[in-house]
């Protein structure tokens, strides 16, 4: 209905080009879906727009732009509100229509062309492989997935990246802290990962010598010296003193955690096209070569022994250090040969998924991106917020480092995938969210996914009882207040989905599911099926199929299952 809208301003647009009224037809005409049932079931600012243009007031144009409008039996009647707005009014018949489309497209009704031949790099989650996933990458991880399915249900191509912190001190830090407990020793750095999973690595470590790593090393915080320096002198003696079996406990801590990863993930529905090693970016001098560059080009000056990169010269707050007085890269020289060839790969937008606690790392990246000659407005940076967790109403306390989190895994197993997926995406991604596990898990109307599945098992329950023939319905009868208002949210479908991929916002398509939900539940409260009358039957199986259908849609791209039964 609304593409036939569209073409109907169009003709009367060019009629007044034609007689001189405008002196083009723009375009995009803005057509939106009226949340008010009195103000019609769609309205556009059409007239708003082109005033300026036609030289009169809103409202006169508006009138004009109706008295050119072709006659259409799908149009019931317009009007003109408030400053200047055309509200349509659909006859029930072109309504209803939308109840063929939903059942011959089956699986494929919402899905759209719209980014044909646009090709999409989205890099989320990529957590330090440092240890399991917990509930905060959880939410990136169920927001990435979504976005991803979004887009690619309006036409996208997306590869989804996971970029592996394979390189650099904090893997340093992890496989000394599996050494430091292979051999035992009750001497624990303050900076080392506690967590149980390293004592469950640290028992797969075979034929490595258990050597005294403490000897010459800086005193830790918790005996007046400095942890920072403690951990790195342990991390130098572990590789000296190791040798080769230093790289073999490397490789071992790594694979076991980002082994880990990949299964939580998998598991969680969230799939990769690409793991990009950080190392490989060394492996192949691709960090070096790209600092030499921007050294080149008068981007980059030394001071006190190190190499800092003038990002303030692009927008940034200060300079920032490329290559320490020691030699070694920052983190963020890797993340500027990282997005320089993400860059070279040819895409058509590149958007990274950062935690919130990123928003400063913003302007070094784009600044690095400039200086490199590159697009910017090729690269999103989207935020996504840390996840509260409760349970009882209290709020489950987390630290990464000393290991008291709870992990993914954990959480699916409590609540399942469903609800996790779902509660993730129930917010804004720049908002921060509290997940209640009690709600989660809970079997009312208050958990949104549970009243949601609930009405997909229920339309299955009655067409299981109701074998009507629906080739018999007539949708034009379907004409009680409820029925209207089903119809109504089904047209919505289409343009929730779009908007909801355009915008990166999954939870608008969250609730929309939620209110058509409410929609059949009202209906299923209020009406009989199993009538006498076999058309009436037949055509309210019918409209119940196709918000099933819809659900199932909806709910897929949200990674939900939609039960048959519950």
């Amino acid at each position: 209905m609304k593409e036939q809208l569209q073409i109907l301003l169009t003709q009367s647009l060019e009629a007044l080009v034609a007689t001189g009224v405008i002196v083009e037809v723009p375009d995009n005409i803005r057509i939106d879906h009226s949340k008010d049932k009195a103000q019609g079931d769609f309205a556009s600012n059409i007239a708003m727009m082109l005033a300026k243009q036609a030289k009169c007031a809103p409202r006169g144009l508006a009138e004009q732009i109706i008295a050119n409008l072709p006659d259409s039996i799908d149009v019931e009647k317009t009007e003109i509100a408030g400053p200047g707005f055309i509200n349509f009014f659909m006859s029930q018949g072109s309504s209803a229509s939308v109840l063929d489309q939903i059942i011959d497209q089956g699986e494929r009704y919402g899905l759209s062309d719209f980014g044909a031949n646009q090709r999409v790099l989205l890099e989320f989650v990529s957590a330090n492989p440092t240890g399991p996933l917990h509930v905060g990458h959880g939410r990136g991880a169920a927001y990435g997935a979504t976005v991803s399915n979004l887009l690619r249900a309006i036409g996208f191509e997306v590869d989804n990246e996971y970029y592996v912190n394979d390189a650099g001190r904090q893997m340093d830090i992890l496989a000394t802290s599996v050494y430091l407990r292979y051999i035992e020793t009750e001497k624990f750095p303050d900076n080392g990962y506690k967590g149980d999973y390293i004592f469950d690595i640290a028992k797969q470590v075979n034929d490595i010598a258990k050597l005294d790593i403490f000897d010459e090393v800086c005193a830790d915080e918790k005996d007046g010296g400095d942890k920072e320096k403690h951990i790195d002198d342990l991390i130098a003696n572990c590789k000296r003193l190791l040798g080769d079996d230093y790289k073999t406990l490397f490789d071992l801590a790594i694979n076991q955690i980002l082994g880990g990863i990949k299964t939580d993930l998998a598991e969680f529905g969230v799939e990769y096209q690409q793991w990009f090693s950080e190392q490989s970016l060394f492996d192949s001098a691709k960090t070096k070569t790209t600092i030499e560059a921007l050294q080149a080009s008068g981007h980059i000056f030394e001071k006190d022994g190190a190499l800092w990169f003038k990002t303030t010269d692009f927008g940034d707050d200060l300079d920032r250090v490329v290559v320490r007085d020691n030699g070694m890269h920052t983190y963020f020289a890797s993340d500027i040969a990282y997005h320089l060839e993400k860059f070279e790969r040819g895409y058509d937008k590149i958007i990274n998924i950062w935690g919130a606690d990123h928003h400063g790392y913003i302007a070094r990246v784009k600044a690095s991106i400039k200086a490199l000659e590159h697009d910017t407005d090729k690269l999103e940076i989207l935020l996504v917020q840390f996840a509260n967790l409760y349970r009882g109403g209290e709020k489950v306390a987390m630290s990464t480092r000393s290991g008291s989190f709870v992990t993914l895994e954990e959480l699916r197993n409590e609540v399942g995938n469903d609800a996790a997926r779902f509660f993730y995406v129930l917010r804004k991604s720049e908002q921060h969210m509290d997940f209640d596990l009690d709600l989660a898990k809970s079997k009312t109307n208050e958990n949104p996914v549970f009243y949601i599945q609930y009405a997909h098992a229920r339309i299955c329950s009655v067409l299981k009882q109701n074998a009507g023939n629906t080739e018999q319905a007539d949708s034009s009868i379907l004409s009680n207040e409820l029925e209207v208002a089903l119809i109504k949210q089904l047209n919505r479908y289409k343009d929730v989905l779009q908007s909801s991929a355009l915008n990166y916002e999954p939870h608008v398509l969250a609730y929309y599911l939620r209110d058509l939900a409410g929609d059949f539940h009202s209906y299923y409260n209020n009406s009989e099926f199993l009538v006498e009358d076999d058309i009436l039957r037949n055509s309210r199986l019918f409209l119940i199929s196709a918000v099933k259908q819809v659900l199932a849609n909806g709910l897929g791209l949200l990674g939900v299952d939609a039960p048959n039964s519950m």
